[in-house]
């Protein structure tokens, strides 16, 4: 079984969120996606940067699937 990581970039202020991402490669175990996913979401919050953030309440969740299918 292989694990897909979606990752959803949010904005406290506009309440809203944007499309899910879902990120190219998949992942062997539960545990490589989960440390993969925080670590990409850091990265984003970086890209972002800490005056976007803090002035619109960006926020990045994200989700590891179970796919049989991939």
């Amino acid at each position: 079984m292989k694990f897909l990581l979606t990752l959803i970039i949010c904005s406290q202020v506009g309440n809203a969120c944007l499309d899910p991402f879902p990120w190219q490669t998949t992942f062997n175990t539960q545990y490589d996606c989960l440390r993969f996913g925080y670590q990409e979401s850091i990265k984003k919050l970086d890209e972002i940067g800490k005056d976007e953030v803090n002035k619109y309440g960006i926020y990045i969740k994200f989700y590891c699937s179970p796919s049989d299918t991939i």
